[in-house]
């Protein structure tokens, strides 16, 4: 893991196409502006990771239909 210090104002550059910035830090709490191109899905971790679960679950019941369909085609 990279650990960067940055001040409001300042940014972060992600390759050619993502920037960070951070807009403000109150507290405990920072708040972060990232331009990116539109093709990129950006989401906080905790949205991530259920959209993920969501998917892995979704695939797991297309497979077991696949399994269903196979046993029947084989009858």
């Amino acid at each position: 893991m990279l650990v960067l210090t940055r001040k409001t104002g300042e940014a972060i550059q992600i390759g050619d196409d993502i920037e960070i910035t951070v807009i403000s830090v109150k507290g405990d709490q920072v708040k972060l502006g990232i331009n990116a191109p539109k093709h990129i899905d950006i989401h906080r971790k905790e949205v991530y990771l259920t959209i993920r679960e969501e998917n892995e679950q979704a695939s797991a019941e297309v497979k077991n239909i696949f399994d269903i369909l196979g046993k029947v085609n084989k009858q």
